[in-house]
Protein backbone atom coordinates (compact mmCIF):
# COMPACT_ATOMS: atom_id res chain seq x y z
CA UNK A 1 0.00 0.00 0.00
CA UNK A 2 1.45 3.35 -0.80
CA UNK A 3 1.86 6.46 1.47
CA UNK A 4 -0.74 8.26 -0.37
CA UNK A 5 -3.58 5.50 -0.15
CA UNK A 6 -2.56 4.70 3.80
CA UNK A 7 -4.48 8.11 4.58
CA UNK A 8 -8.01 7.47 3.59
CA UNK A 9 -9.53 3.99 3.69
CA UNK A 10 -11.14 4.63 0.36
CA UNK A 11 -7.67 5.31 -1.64
CA UNK A 12 -8.14 8.50 -2.54
CA UNK A 13 -7.15 11.09 0.51
CA UNK A 14 -7.96 14.48 -0.15
CA UNK A 15 -6.77 15.16 -3.70
CA UNK A 16 -8.29 13.00 -6.99
CA UNK A 17 -5.93 11.18 -9.26
CA UNK A 18 -7.20 11.35 -13.04
CA UNK A 19 -5.29 8.71 -15.40
CA UNK A 20 -2.49 10.83 -16.19
CA UNK A 21 -1.06 11.04 -12.96
CA UNK A 22 -2.24 14.73 -12.03
CA UNK A 23 -3.75 15.28 -8.82
CA UNK A 24 -6.47 17.44 -8.80
CA UNK A 25 -8.06 19.30 -5.61
CA UNK A 26 -10.89 18.69 -3.73
CA UNK A 27 -14.07 20.71 -4.84
CA UNK A 28 -15.34 21.95 -1.13
CA UNK A 29 -18.17 20.58 0.64
CA UNK A 30 -21.06 22.56 2.37
CA UNK A 31 -19.05 23.90 4.98
CA UNK A 32 -16.54 25.29 2.72
CA UNK A 33 -19.35 26.50 0.40
CA UNK A 34 -21.39 28.23 3.30
CA UNK A 35 -18.70 29.77 5.08
CA UNK A 36 -17.50 31.38 1.83
CA UNK A 37 -20.31 32.96 1.28
CA UNK A 38 -21.10 34.16 4.73
CA UNK A 39 -17.47 35.49 4.14
CA UNK A 40 -18.74 37.47 0.88
CA UNK A 41 -21.72 38.58 1.97
CA UNK A 42 -19.98 40.38 4.72
CA UNK A 43 -17.09 41.54 2.95
CA UNK A 44 -20.09 43.06 0.92
CA UNK A 45 -22.35 44.87 3.80
CA UNK A 46 -19.61 46.55 5.55
CA UNK A 47 -18.43 48.28 2.27
CA UNK A 48 -21.93 49.51 1.70
CA UNK A 49 -22.34 50.29 5.12
CA UNK A 50 -19.16 52.58 4.71
CA UNK A 51 -20.37 54.35 1.95
CA UNK A 52 -24.19 54.39 2.70
CA UNK A 53 -23.34 55.69 6.58
CA UNK A 54 -20.51 58.27 5.32
CA UNK A 55 -18.51 57.03 8.08
CA UNK A 56 -15.46 58.55 6.76
CA UNK A 57 -15.13 62.16 6.24
CA UNK A 58 -13.00 61.90 3.10
CA UNK A 59 -13.67 60.36 0.30
CA UNK A 60 -9.96 59.36 -0.55
CA UNK A 61 -9.73 57.20 3.29
CA UNK A 62 -13.03 56.04 2.20
CA UNK A 63 -12.18 54.84 -1.72
CA UNK A 64 -9.01 52.79 -0.14
CA UNK A 65 -10.67 50.91 2.59
CA UNK A 66 -13.33 49.84 0.10
CA UNK A 67 -10.00 48.54 -2.10
CA UNK A 68 -8.75 46.78 0.30
CA UNK A 69 -12.47 45.03 1.42
CA UNK A 70 -12.46 44.16 -2.31
CA UNK A 71 -8.95 42.70 -1.99
CA UNK A 72 -9.95 40.61 0.78
CA UNK A 73 -12.98 39.09 -1.01
CA UNK A 74 -11.09 38.30 -4.16
CA UNK A 75 -9.26 36.15 -1.87
CA UNK A 76 -11.99 34.33 0.17
CA UNK A 77 -13.60 34.26 -4.14
CA UNK A 78 -10.71 32.39 -4.94
CA UNK A 79 -10.12 29.80 -1.99
CA UNK A 80 -13.67 29.34 -1.51
CA UNK A 81 -15.19 29.04 -4.77
CA UNK A 82 -12.53 28.46 -7.04
CA UNK A 83 -10.74 26.28 -5.40
CA UNK A 84 -7.18 27.85 -5.70
CA UNK A 85 -4.31 27.25 -3.92
CA UNK A 86 -0.50 26.31 -3.60
CA UNK A 87 -0.98 22.98 -4.23
CA UNK A 88 -3.77 22.56 -7.02
CA UNK A 89 -2.50 21.84 -10.42
CA UNK A 90 1.16 21.51 -9.56
CA UNK A 91 1.08 25.31 -8.70
CA UNK A 92 0.38 26.32 -12.04
CA UNK A 93 -2.94 27.63 -11.36
CA UNK A 94 -0.90 30.16 -8.58
CA UNK A 95 1.44 30.89 -11.27
CA UNK A 96 -0.96 32.10 -13.58
CA UNK A 97 -2.72 34.05 -10.94
CA UNK A 98 0.04 35.97 -9.88
CA UNK A 99 0.92 36.62 -13.68
CA UNK A 100 -2.73 38.14 -13.91
CA UNK A 101 -2.40 40.08 -10.88
CA UNK A 102 0.80 41.40 -12.46
CA UNK A 103 -0.99 42.62 -16.34
CA UNK A 104 -3.93 43.96 -13.88
CA UNK A 105 -2.11 46.04 -11.72
CA UNK A 106 -0.19 47.42 -14.75
CA UNK A 107 -3.25 48.06 -16.87
CA UNK A 108 -4.78 50.02 -13.76
CA UNK A 109 -2.03 51.67 -12.72
CA UNK A 110 -1.56 52.65 -16.04
CA UNK A 111 -4.74 53.85 -16.60
CA UNK A 112 -5.41 56.12 -13.83
CA UNK A 113 -1.84 57.79 -14.55
CA UNK A 114 -3.25 58.53 -18.27
CA UNK A 115 -6.45 59.58 -17.05
CA UNK A 116 -5.05 62.03 -14.36
CA UNK A 117 -2.11 63.69 -16.76
CA UNK A 118 -5.12 63.80 -19.62
CA UNK A 119 -7.13 65.71 -16.37
CA UNK A 120 -3.92 67.90 -15.71
CA UNK A 121 -3.50 68.73 -18.81
CA UNK A 122 -6.42 69.12 -20.83
CA UNK A 123 -8.50 70.96 -18.36
CA UNK A 124 -7.12 73.61 -17.64
CA UNK A 125 -10.39 75.31 -16.35
CA UNK A 126 -9.94 72.82 -13.58
CA UNK A 127 -6.74 73.90 -12.20
CA UNK A 128 -5.39 75.45 -8.83
CA UNK A 129 -4.86 79.10 -8.64
CA UNK A 130 -1.51 78.54 -7.67
CA UNK A 131 -0.65 77.19 -10.85
CA UNK A 132 0.54 78.90 -13.85
CA UNK A 133 -2.16 79.13 -16.66
CA UNK A 134 -0.80 79.03 -20.39
CA UNK A 135 -0.82 82.68 -21.91
CA UNK A 136 -3.71 81.62 -24.57
CA UNK A 137 -6.12 80.83 -21.89
CA UNK A 138 -5.26 83.84 -19.86
CA UNK A 139 -8.42 85.74 -19.20
CA UNK A 140 -7.48 89.10 -18.13
CA UNK A 141 -6.92 90.36 -21.32
CA UNK A 142 -10.65 89.49 -22.24
CA UNK A 143 -11.51 91.58 -19.13
CA UNK A 144 -9.14 94.85 -19.51
CA UNK A 145 -11.14 97.63 -20.54
CA UNK A 146 -11.16 99.09 -24.01
CA UNK A 147 -8.89 102.51 -24.37
CA UNK A 148 -10.97 105.55 -24.24
CA UNK A 149 -11.33 107.79 -27.12
CA UNK A 150 -8.84 110.73 -27.98
CA UNK A 151 -12.10 113.55 -27.44
CA UNK A 152 -12.34 111.98 -23.82
CA UNK A 153 -8.48 112.13 -22.52
CA UNK A 154 -7.44 115.03 -20.80
CA UNK A 155 -5.23 117.77 -21.98
CA UNK A 156 -1.80 116.80 -20.41
CA UNK A 157 -2.29 113.48 -22.32
CA UNK A 158 -2.80 115.44 -25.81
CA UNK A 159 1.37 116.53 -25.26
CA UNK A 160 2.32 113.52 -25.19
CA UNK A 161 4.46 112.18 -28.04
CA UNK A 162 3.16 108.56 -29.85
CA UNK A 163 5.55 105.65 -29.39
CA UNK A 164 7.86 105.34 -32.37
CA UNK A 165 7.42 101.66 -33.86
CA UNK A 166 9.97 98.90 -33.06
CA UNK A 167 11.10 97.65 -36.00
Amino acid sequence: MSAHQEHSPHGHGDHHDDHHGHIHADHGSLKSYTKGFLLAVILTAIPFWLVMGKVFDKSSTTGLVLLAFAAVQIVVHMVYFLHMNTKSEGGWSMLALLFTGMLVFIMMSGSLWVMYHLNHNMMPGMMHETETKPESINTTSVLTPMPKPASQLSPAVDNMKPMQSMQ
